[in-house]
């Protein structure tokens, strides 16, 4: 919003169809969906916790299942009902059943898809990238109206940042899938390193990493080209190194603390790369 949308509506003197408060209800309606994925989750991932993680139980330890089956219900009813305010008090359109679909998705991932191949770790990534994708649909007026909005770098920008969100965790649920292989084989997991094995989990996380890596190298070519010199350092620093370094000890990996080690890499990276949208603000 800050970032890309913003600049480049006032460019054209336009203003987002989401002021600054109604923005922050977008974002508070994602972090509580979010939330309560998260509590569903340790609920149904009790037994697999006290295997993988026993030193950082929430769920009967901290919150008893019953309040954890309230508070994932209050927290997905408030994002949801927040998503059916903002349509009915703007020209946002669908965002509360989108919000219900996220909320249901996370639901079932946590009960029945999250042990399952691929599935699981797809409906999470796809997840990740609508938050960012969920940012420009609430501009979707401009879309279909756009006057002299530059609505092709819109999406060009948008669908960058949402196929990089949606790639960086595909890696991260494999990695995480291997990291708790132990607990998931023990009660019924079908999961990549479980069917497959480590060695073909790890060329299936190497395969999206050269992908990856190669298309920001193309991007930083690009940055080099138009002389934006600061974000092209940044990106091969904090963006490009990273994940050589992630792809130089996947292979190496063997423990759970080696593999947790390279999870919370990758979060650094997603982080990273986000960021890096300031670059846009910064140019414009």
């Amino acid at each position: 919003m800050y970032c890309v949308l913003q600049p480049l509506l006032a460019a054209s003197l336009k203003k987002p169809n989401l002021n600054p408060g109604k923005f922050l209800l977008l974002t508070i309606s994602s972090v509580l969906i979010a939330a309560a994925g998260y509590i569903i989750n340790d609920y149904f991932d009790l037994n697999i916790d006290r295997v993988n993680k026993p030193n950082r139980l929430i769920v009967q330890k901290i919150i008893s299942r019953r309040w954890t089956i309230f508070w994932h219900f209050f927290l997905s009813m408030a994002g949801v009902a927040i998503g059916f305010y903002l349509d009915f008090t703007t020209h946002v359109t669908l965002l509360g059943f989108s919000n219900l679909v996220c909320a249901c998705l996370l639901f079932i991932y946590s009960m029945s898809l999250k042990k399952k191949l691929l599935s699981g770790n797809v409906v999470i990534s796809v997840l990740t990238a609508w938050t960012v994708l969920v940012v420009a649909w609430c501009e979707a007026r401009f879309f279909f109206n756009p006057g002299d909005v530059n609505i092709h770098k819109i999406f060009r920008i948008t669908f960058l940042y949402t196929g990089f969100a949606f790639v960086i965790s595909l890696i991260r649920e494999a990695i995480k899938d291997m990291e708790d292989v132990e607990g998931d084989r023990k009660f019924g997991g079908k999961t990549m390193p479980i069917l497959w094995g480590y060695n073909a989990s790890k060329i299936y996380v190497a395969i999206w990493m050269v992908t990856l890596t190669l298309s920001i190298l193309l991007l930083l070519i690009y940055m080099i080209q138009i002389r934006w010199w600061f974000s092209a350092v940044y990106c091969l620093f904090c963006i490009i190194l990273p994940l050589f370094l992630i792809f130089r000890k996947l292979f190496s990996a063997n423990t759970p603390v080696e593999y947790h080690k390279l999870s919370s890499m990758v979060k650094l990276v997603m982080f990273t790369g986000i960021l890096s949208m300031i670059f846009f603000r910064i140019y414009s």
